[in-house]
């Protein structure tokens, strides 16, 4: 019996089709997706579609949606193998960070992918990349068991685990990395997949979580950045967690204000997480003199996960039933593979 997996369609580039006569855009139509793809028919898996009844720009993607995939998922798991997601590559990295989180117990994969172009256009990398994500997405080991047990983004010839991608590029083909976490599988001739990187099989039931709390900030820190500023950000009504993305291992200005900002921040129950600019490495905080405020103010260092992941794990577990009482050592622990420890 050949794999299934269901095709699911927020929005994005990949499904625009370009007009032959007049060069427009519209959506894709799934019903006649193999008509539009004809390669479809020679891979030998049946998909099953869905699709958002108005397609969403990635830009305009919000948690709500998060969820919203994550729903659909649950509702057919039981009757699929896998799932591939077609998405604005915007936000993508975003979205895969969270249905990480969300689908908890997950043991079948989840492949986003998206493309640079329109997938009528000549020189489009949509078509490649939606029949490679559905090939992942049905692939099974020797036992039986999906390959890729976890949600990930496919691209240009590369599988990354979701929550450790980040876009790099506005108009390469190559326009997502993995700095912190090796590749999950290459395609060339043959799939090659990196077992040792891929997450290990579940056992159990999937548990859709279907909370999430947005009451958040991102504090990209820059040199001059006054303490004022910072103080105002922080004073949101309502504000429950804060990201600064701060400099190299994990720094930050030694100034007077800005620490006093952060120390009022905290003294309101803020919690504030520490996460490195940097494409690649890790927060090593108290390792130099300018992250050592961060240290006595209780500071939570992320470790080597992407502000994107940081920033989706901390809505999950703000909305957690457990609330903010276990938040601190819950970020620092690995949940689905968003980060290495020390």
């Amino acid at each position: 019996m050949s794999a299934s997996v269901l095709l699911i369609y927020t929005g994005g580039t990949i499904g625009m089709w370009s007009d032959p006569r007049t060069g427009a855009l519209r959506p894709m139509d799934l019903e006649h997706l193999e008509q539009q793809v004809p390669e479809l028919e020679r891979i030998g898996v049946r998909l099953g579609t869905v699709a958002f009844e108005a397609p969403i720009d990635s830009s305009d993607m919000k948690p709500t949606d998060w969820v919203r995939i994550a729903r659909i998922i649950g509702e057919a798991y039981d009757r699929y193998d896998g799932f591939v997601v077609l998405h604005g590559s915007d936000t993508m990295a975003y979205t895969a960070s969270a249905l990480s989180f969300l689908l908890e117990g997950l043991s079948k994969p989840v492949i986003l992918t998206g493309s640079q172009l329109p997938i009528g256009t000549i020189r489009t990398d949509a078509k490649e990349n939606l029949i490679t994500a559905i090939e992942i997405a049905a692939a099974k080991d020797e036992q039986g068991r999906a390959m890729v047990p976890e949600v990930a983004v496919y691209f240009e010839y590369r599988l990354m685990r979701g929550n450790r991608t980040v876009k790099v590029h506005a108009e390469r083909f190559e326009a997502f990395r993995s700095p912190n976490w090796p590749v999950l599988a290459e395609a060339g001739v043959h799939l090659r997949y990196d077992r040792a990187a891929i997450l290990p099989h579940r056992t159990g039931s999937l548990r859709v979580h279907d909370r999430l709390d947005d009451r958040i900030a991102v504090l990209r820190l820059f040199p001059g950045m006054r303490g004022e500023w910072v103080q105002q950000a922080l004073s949101l009504p309502g504000l429950k967690a804060a990201v600064l993305a701060t400099f190299g291992s994990g720094n930050g200005p030694t100034d007077p204000e800005f620490v006093g900002a952060l120390r009022a921040a905290r003294e309101q129950g803020i919690e504030l997480l520490n996460v490195t600019q940097c494409a690649g490495g890790r927060v090593e905080q108290g390792r130099y003199v300018t992250s050592h405020a961060f240290v006595e103010l209780g500071v939570i260092p992320c470790a080597d996960m992407t502000i994107e992941a940081v920033l989706a794990k901390a809505m999950f577990l703000l909305g957690d039933e457990q609330g903010t009482a276990r938040f601190a050592p819950r970020m620092a622990a690995p949940i689905a593979g968003e980060l290495t420890l020390a």
